[in-house]
């Protein structure tokens, strides 16, 4: 887990316009004003994880995905309006987020897909026949699967919204929702991100999860070199579950079910 902020360098007009034009083709004509309160949403100052960026990569790994989900138009303004609504210190995000959708598109199934494809992102866990749900939340936990550096970036990110909770508390939270994620059968439900996206994404997990609990310095947060540690620590997580990693490639039998 902006639409404008110092801390999304690639945020421009141009791509505003290209970003409107997308949403205008899933939404329909008259929609443009919508996608720029939406940008707008996604522009909010306190953001550093949860911004334009956030969505920019979650639309391109739709992209990724076509051909996975029964209504991909649905599930594109899904990925627009599921993270709408985001302040790091209240518990209901997804739902104020399914509520602005219901309020702001016009009202029909594929609104109420929308909203409940929303809800959806508070668990990620759809179900088994959810075609929808799978590409929706295969595409927004895609970040979870990371090269180092950039997963690194992104758990500083998430840190820095928390900046409000102290470090025990954000390592107990944060460990807690790790460790979560890690006893789902599967991170991913489409044939795609388990082939690509699983395995890095446990390592990654575990690697971070290990940072967490190792105790000062590193449990206090992400320093500048973490992308090393974080490295490092999923080599130990590796060693210890027995896992072998060959050149680009990881194999693992640390697969938690």
């Amino acid at each position: 887990m902006p639409g404008t902020s110092a801390h999304d360098p690639g945020h421009g007009s141009g791509q505003d316009g290209e970003l409107l034009d997308r949403f205008t083709a899933l939404a329909g004509p008259g929609s443009r004003g919508v996608g720029e309160e939406l940008l707008a949403r996604w522009g909010e100052p306190h953001r550093r994880y949860h911004t334009v960026a956030h969505l920019r990569a979650v639309l391109a790994r739709l992209d990724e995905l076509a051909g996975c989900a029964a209504d991909e138009t649905a599930v594109g303004l899904a990925a627009w309006f599921h993270d709408a609504v985001y302040d790091p210190s209240a518990p209901d995000n997804e739902e104020r987020s399914a509520r602005l959708a219901e309020r702001l598109l016009p009202p029909g199934p594929r609104r109420d897909e929308v909203a409940r494809l929303v809800r959806l992102t508070t668990t990620h866990d759809p179900a088994d026949d959810d075609a929808n749900g799978a590409a929706l939340c295969d595409a927004d936990l895609a970040v979870l699967a990371a090269p180092p550096a950039r997963y690194a970036a992104y758990a500083a990110e998430i840190r820095q919204e928390y900046g409000f909770v102290s470090d025990e508390d954000f390592r107990t939270g944060r460990a807690a929702v790790l460790r979560r994620l890690l006893a789902l059968p599967h991170l991913f439900r489409t044939p795609h991100g388990r082939a690509h996206w699983e395995a890095t994404a446990r390592f990654n997990l575990n690697g971070e999860l290990l940072l967490l609990t190792a105790g000062p310095p590193y449990a206090r947060g992400f320093p500048a070199p973490v992308s090393a540690l974080v490295r490092r620590a999923s080599i130990a997580s590796m060693r210890n579950c027995g896992s072998v990693r060959r050149g680009p490639k990881i194999s693992s039998s640390c697969r938690i079910r």
